[in-house]
């Protein structure tokens, strides 16, 4: 039987090296650090990881530190190293022998300038998993572009089908390119390990974030594969299924979903609506889908008679999907939120207590520790490259 500690840290004992800037890669890292991995983070004397100088910056006026970057870089080591530099490069290359991953997230090219490619590494680590993250992928007419995520949210098709049916491109306000990049990143490694433990041989693996961008937009591709013609912005709308959006009570906004016949027939009773039951237009959920602008009206008419927290409750209480539109101060004091433990107290390395969100997977019935605190700038350096 495993012991708790080890169902909790199941890397434990795997090292990883982390040359990485801003959210794909550092994510990545954070990752594998939350799962036990001895992640040591890499980075350029001076500012280091680019994240460190992102605000809001907290604590003492004199040493003010990026909640930004502490919210990504959990449970790592940081070291200082000029891998331009002869006597640096080799101290990292002294590193990556010993280690059994590698991820890093520079442009295509930067890392073989260096002689830190996959090919070079190889060499000095036959073992290694070598995980690149890029906006586009090592290959392909692409390679040599850079990318952030707005631009990969652009190039991925994202923004075609994000905001208002007419209105402006609009991103996701969460950095969904960079974090759906770090994830699959980290899935690979996971899977990986098992198969280097096997063989032996090492890996390069690819990870273009216009790609995993992609990937998840498989309702959205698959629509254009079956009919030909490109998915539409629908603001909040779904476009196979209806009521499936955010509607508007007299005071707020809310978001119900009900998704079968079942729930839309508890929606009419609700509302104590027997026309929108009877009525033609609505009778099937692709006639519904078909006819959501109409819908949408009629039932907004009703839903203006009472406010938002009544039909809230209304709804749910019948088992129909319905929920406020949360900011981020309430979703966090919510009572799911409080109940998984999916906030927990942080230090950062100027003694100020903060919070940080933390993996929300639960191993046996418990989260996984926060066994170190986001590091300061080469705090490692004695410890790990003298």
């Amino acid at each position: 039987m495993p012991t708790t500690a080890s169902v909790l840290s199941p890397l434990h004992g795997v090292c990883v090296i982390e040359i990485c800037n801003v959210a794909a890669g550092p994510f990545c890292g954070m990752l594998m650090g939350d799962l036990g991995a001895d992640v040591i983070k890499l980075e350029s004397p001076g500012a280091g990881d680019t994240l460190r100088a992102w605000p809001p910056h907290t604590g003492p006026e004199n040493d003010r530190l990026s909640e930004n970057f502490a919210s990504l870089n959990r449970n790592k080591r940081s070291i200082t190293l000029d891998l331009k530099n002869p006597k640096d490069n080799a101290k990292a290359k002294e590193l990556i022998a010993k280690a059994d991953v590698l991820i890093e997230n520079n442009r295509p090219g930067v890392m073989k300038r260096l002689g830190l490619d996959f090919d070079s590494a190889l060499k000095l680590n036959p073992k290694l998993i070598y995980c690149s993250i890029s906006a586009y992928g090592q290959t392909g007419p692409r390679a040599n572009e850079g990318g952030f995520d707005v631009t990969i949210q652009a190039m991925s098709g994202i923004m075609s089908v994000t905001g208002e049916a007419g209105g402006a491109p609009v991103k996701c306000g969460v950095p969904v390119a960079d974090f759906t990049a770090g994830l699959y990143g980290a899935m690979s490694i996971c899977a990986q390990l098992c198969h280097v433990q096997l063989t032996g041989q090492g890996v390069h693996i690819d990870v273009p974030m216009m790609g995993t961008s992609l990937a998840i937009a498989a309702l959205q591709t698959s629509e254009y594969f079956g009919v030909g013609k490109d998915p539409v912005k629908l603001g909040s709308a779904h476009p196979r299924n209806a009521p499936y959006q955010a509607f508007k009570a007299n005071d707020d906004y809310l978001v119900m979903a009900a998704g079968t016949q079942a729930l839309w027939e508890s929606v009419c009773h609700i509302l104590k609506s027997d026309a929108l039951l009877r009525d033609e237009r609505f009778s099937t959920t692709a006639l519904r889908a078909k006819n959501q602008v109409a819908l949408k009206d009629l039932i907004e008419l009703i839903l203006q008679t009472n406010t938002a927290a009544y039909w809230i409750e209304a709804f749910s209480k019948a088992g129909v999907p319905c929920c406020p539109i949360n900011q981020y101060s309430a979703v966090l004091s919510d009572p799911q939120t409080v109940a998984m433990e999916w906030v927990q107290p942080l230090e950062m390395a100027n003694g100020h207590q903060t919070k940080t969100v933390v993996s929300p997977v639960k191993f046996n019935g418990k989260n996984a520790d926060i066994a170190k605190r986001p590091p300061r700038l080469g705090e490692h350096n004695d410890e790990l490259v003298g």
